[in-house]
């Protein structure tokens, strides 16, 4: 080869080698937010507000939001009007109202960013559990403390981050504590989509159905997917035992008799220790019907 084709090879080979060189390599491109993120996550909240620019970028905006509501921890809450205990004003810190403003242009730029969605219901969140305690009062009339306000942002979060389970599970323990009833049950419909090989939630949503979601026979379905994963599971057959138990004692005072029966037959199944209460009530029960069936 020629010496000016062997210099042309070799560079061409160098150039190769450079377009391909790791993260390491002349070409990659530095995380430009990575120093301030840092600052951020190691709550020096002063230095991540001067070392980020507050301009277009929606991950920016959203660390600024983030560094701004770490610094509304420990400001002082508004002052309350004399003998209403809450704000005549916003009922958020002037820490806060900046925080949710750089969230808001931060989703405003990008519409899918679920940190910057989830950031918002986190910090309002609180405002709306006390207005909601307080029978409404200290919610301003710009939506700082609306129920509704948090939930859709909560939902928001959901659907911007498909896969993950953070903001669902927010989201549950917020309508929980408000009484949406309906929307803890929707968050854990999608909670048990995203996990639904995990007993642990399927559990969870039938102890929920249970209790404040009142569908004794939602929760029974949910228990038995339980224990499809772990057959073993004696806490959650007792609990199935107990939802049967209570349903035919009703039936029985209803005069269902048929209906009694199969919930009888069906608890029989789960009772697991024939020296137990549940045994005992079960027997009892079994015997009422054989009375009410030999009149």
């Amino acid at each position: 080869m020629k010496p000016g084709r062997l210099a042309a090879a070799a560079g061409a080979l160098l150039l190769l080698a450079g377009c391909r060189r790791g993260p390491e390599g002349p070409g990659a491109t530095a995380d430009p937010l990575a120093e301030a993120r840092a600052l951020v996550d190691e709550r020096r909240f002063d230095e991540a507000i001067a070392a980020l620019p507050e301009g277009p970028d929606a991950e920016a905006l959203y660390l600024l939001g983030r560094a701004w509501a770490g610094k509304a921890e420990t400001a002082p809450a508004p002052t309350p009007v004399p003998g209403t205990g809450v704000p005549s004003g916003s009922p958020l810190k002037p820490e806060e109202a900046r925080a949710l403003a750089l969230f808001e242009r931060a989703v405003s730029a990008r519409p899918d960013h679920a940190g910057a969605h989830l950031a918002m219901a986190e910090l309002l969140a609180p405002h709306a559990l006390l207005a909601a305690s307080r029978g409404g009062r200290g919610a301003a009339p710009t939506g700082e403390g609306d129920v509704d306000r948090v939930l859709r942002s909560y939902g928001q979060a959901i659907q911007a981050d498909p896969a993950g389970i953070v903001a669902v599970e927010a989201m549950i323990r917020f309508a929980t504590r408000t009484g949406r009833v309906p929307d803890a049950d929707a968050g854990f419909q999608e909670l048990v989509r995203r996990r639904r090989e995990d007993p642990d939630v399927l559990v969870r949503y039938g102890d929920f159905l249970a209790g404040p979601g009142g569908n004794a026979d939602g929760a029974l379905a949910q228990y038995g997917q339980a224990l499809i994963w772990r057959p073993d599971d004696t806490a959650t057959r007792l609990k199935m035992a107990e939802i049967l138990l209570a349903s035919a004692t009703a039936l029985l005072t209803q005069r269902q008799y048929a209906a009694a029966e199969a919930r009888l037959r069906d608890a029989r199944r789960f009772v697991a220790d024939p020296a137990s209460a549940q045994a005992a009530r079960l027997r009892e029960l079994e015997g009422r019907l054989r009375e009410i069936r030999g009149r």
